[in-house]
């Protein structure tokens, strides 16, 4: 699977925590995040990340261009819901092509666990059959 994490900065540690404490699943998966919030997860464990630039200079948007080319199958969006964001067009941006593909998004801590459980489970294989079937995309 192609996962992403997003963590606006009150909310890395959080972001950090989380997937320490799931790093077995999220082991052997594609990983992309935006800039700090994948420094910082690889700081804290042994996952490889491929990050793009800090939210604000675009980050969410290069996050949101592997979406519109389906090729994320999971993002880990944490939120910081009482802090106004000078990027928020380019979080709602993104948000939206999520649905537009839909593409699963956790933006809270309850939702991501729901989320890697069920990748643990194995529940997300539909995904690869989608993959595995899917026609070209005609314009």
């Amino acid at each position: 699977m192609k996962i992403a994490f997003i963590a606006h900065d009150r909310k890395k540690d959080e972001m950090v925590n989380f997937v320490t404490a799931y790093e077995h699943v999220f082991q052997g998966h594609e990983m992309y995040s935006t800039g700090t919030t994948g420094q910082r997860i690889m700081e804290a464990t042994s996952l490889n990340i491929h990050r793009f630039m800090s939210g604000p200079l675009g980050g969410d948007q290069q996050i949101g261009a592997l979406v519109a080319q389906d090729k994320l199958d999971l993002i880990v969006f944490l939120r910081d819901p009482l802090m106004a964001q000078p990027h928020e067009p380019d979080i709602s941006a993104l948000l939206r092509l999520c649905d537009v593909y839909g593409i699963p998004v956790a933006t809270n801590i309850a939702t991501a666990e729901i989320l890697v459980k069920a990748i643990d489970r194995g529940d997300f294989a539909w995904r690869d059959l989608m993959q595995k079937y899917k026609p070209g995309i005609e314009e």
